[in-house]
């Protein structure tokens, strides 16, 4: 038998052995999944990047790139899926710049853009030759489990094609058009790229990244650029010059069918001193709350607000986004001023506020009528005084922007201010909505 020292230390050896194994084991299984990781990913780059395209907007007249993007062929005549965005330059002005695409054997060719789905962000384009490897969509993904691996391909920052590994985090939950959150790296240039999942399922296309995030990305489920296919398979391809007007009626329908949603979903009340006012119950609304009360030197009036907008903003061009709804509110009360420079306070805030800049070339000046609303019952609502504003697409035909200023006109010291936005609406729409935004400012009951 060991004297007690000696078998002291055999236990303290055998156990910094069994640490070592441990430490090697565990060492081990994190290059043992990274390798099983990277060869899935190289497995599916390999299969894919054959069926990879660089798209580039070109200048006609000097034949220099305006802008990249990414694409994929889907058919072995050319046919190949993009973003909307990537190709927009050329839908709206073909005669100023053309599409050309670059494949990843260095070969390129003219493209003709085919069909457009506005609301997802997608096109159909077809280019020069064929013959070639594409992807089947018919293999799509179905529903995936949230945290499963996902793989993105483009071609960031005209750098090559590249492989992105991210994950599957679900359908983003309070946008209006749908969209996947992948949570992975896609940078510029990957815009109308493909992701797969680990068994080479089509997931969704490459289409926006968060500005203000790491790593929050969004794709267009495959499914709408199956329907896009399926819905230009039936149909004569358009020509260019009758783009623009495409554009115009898929807005006007897409903006029909959101307006007719927020009306269906109605408003919530909520409270703001002795008035209840409006806020959407649709649920692709996020809200924040202001104050000014910590402001230095301190404020002559109080006011705390919150402001509401939806996920709904659609791309049209590289300098119009529209189709934004906003609803914002703001109690305000004098401190130090009288009824009359709060009076003068309160008119200044009955300026128009408008969402989105204002651009002359899509866009005309607005105008403005001012009058003062008693709503019935008297009973439980103030008198308001309200400024209607509008402006005109100038492109589009029966779309407005509209702001609605409303200000409660009940009291000489405290005062509801309720503003309501609306981008590329309807006269009709925007009437009805106006009309139910100001029957909801009542006094708390």
């Amino acid at each position: 038998m060991p004297k007690p020292r000696r078998l002291i230390a055999a236990l303290a050896l055998a156990l910094a052995v069994a640490g070592a194994d441990r430490a090697r084991a565990e060492t081990a299984a994190p290059d043992a999944a990274g390798a099983a990781l990277s060869s899935t990913a190289e497995r599916l780059f390999a299969a894919a990047r054959p069926k990879l395209l660089q798209i580039r907007t070109l200048l006609a007249a000097t034949g220099r790139q305006s802008s990249l993007g990414s694409g994929f062929l889907v058919g072995d005549d050319g046919l190949a899926v993009t973003n909307y965005h990537v190709v927009s330059q050329s839908a709206l002005e073909p005669g100023t710049f053309r599409l050309e695409y670059v494949a990843a054997d260095g070969s390129r060719g003219e493209m003709k853009l085919l069909a457009i789905d506005l609301p997802n962000d997608l096109a159909l384009v077809r280019i020069d030759k064929g013959g070639g490897a594409f992807f089947t969509l018919a293999e799509a993904a179905g529903a995936l489990a949230k945290g499963e691996r996902l793989y993105s391909m483009g071609n960031p920052l005209d750098l090559g094609f590249t492989i992105v590994e991210g994950t599957y985090n679900g359908l983003v939950e309070r946008s209006y058009n749908e969209r996947i959150h992948f949570t992975g790296a896609l940078n510029p240039g990957m815009s109308g790229g493909p992701a797969f999942t680990a068994e080479g399922r089509l997931a969704g296309i490459n289409v926006a990244k968060q500005l203000g995030g790491e790593l929050i990305s969004f794709l267009v489920p495959a499914r709408f650029a199956q329907a896009l296919i399926e819905r230009a398979r039936g149909a004569e391809p358009l020509q260019p010059a009758q783009f623009r007007a495409e554009i115009g009626r898929q807005l006007a329908q897409w903006q029909a069918r959101l307006y007719e949603s927020v009306a269906e979903r109605g408003f919530r009340p909520v409270g703001f001193g002795p008035y209840q006012a409006p806020e959407s119950a649709a649920p692709w609304f996020t809200c924040w709350a202001q104050t000014n009360a910590g402001q230095v030197p301190k404020p002559r009036a109080s006011v705390d607000s919150t402001n509401c907008n939806s996920d709904t903003r659609l791309f049209i061009a590289n300098d119009l986004n529209t189709g934004l709804i906003h609803l914002a509110h703001a109690y305000v009360r004098a401190v130090d001023l009288n009824q009359f420079q709060f009076a003068a306070f309160l008119s200044q805030q009955s300026q128009p506020s408008w969402i989105g800049g204002f651009s002359r070339k899509w866009l005309t000046q607005q105008r403005c009528h001012e009058d003062f609303v008693v709503v019935a019952p008297q009973g439980e609502h103030p008198a308001l005084r309200a400024v209607w504003c509008a402006r005109a697409y100038r492109d589009f035909a029966d779309l407005y922007d509209v702001s609605v200023t409303a200000i409660t006109e009940d009291r000489g010291s405290e005062a509801l201010v309720s503003r309501l936005g609306l981008q590329a609406v309807g006269y009709d729409d925007a009437v009805k909505l106006a009309r139910r935004f100001l029957e909801e400012v009542q006094w708390s009951r």
